[in-house]
């Protein structure tokens, strides 16, 4: 498959929401309210200090990301990023790809390194992605995360240097 990832647009808002609204109204990846309303996700995903970026074939928007400093201050350094991905996109490369994309895009910045602050256990195809883009689990929070189905999960902290 051939796409391109690139920096959103406000234009791209109605594809960016039909792309969040099932993986946070689930409820079993994000911490974010499953009853969420379709512009507080969009001003999560990229208001403040996030840049929201999206991948695109042919015209649709099939995944999109967000990177932003972690932390403020002593710790501007370090990358933060969240990803998506349309549900008829999985297992086509995209998430790798735009993993890619955000680990470039950091570098680019100047960030040093990049953490994810809270990869809940049960996401595993996740977890293997980041692993294999040289992220190590640094930390593990027992029973930090509240799984709709499978009840308290831990959340692991990953980290990599770039």
């Amino acid at each position: 498959m051939t796409f391109t990832i690139r920096p959103a647009r406000p234009g791209d808002d109605d594809a960016i929401w039909r792309i969040l609204e099932p993986v946070f109204r689930a409820g079993d990846t994000y911490c974010i309210a499953p009853d969420i309303s379709r512009e507080a996700a969009l001003d999560y995903w990229s208001g403040g200090n996030h840049r929201a970026f999206v991948a695109e074939a042919d015209g649709a928007i099939l995944g999109t990301f967000y990177l932003c400093a972690n932390k403020a201050g002593g710790g501007s350094h370090v990358a933060n990023a969240g990803f998506a991905t349309a549900p008829e996109a999985r297992g086509r490369g995209i998430a790798r790809a735009m993993c890619e994309r955000a680990l470039s895009e950091a570098r680019a910045m100047g960030f040093r390194a990049m953490q994810f602050n809270f990869v809940v256990s049960t996401n595993t195809c996740a977890i293997a992605l980041w692993e294999d883009a040289g992220f190590a689990s640094i930390g593990r929070l027992p029973g930090a995360f509240l799984h709709p189905t499978e009840g308290y999960v831990d959340a692991l902290v990953m980290y990599r240097q770039l």
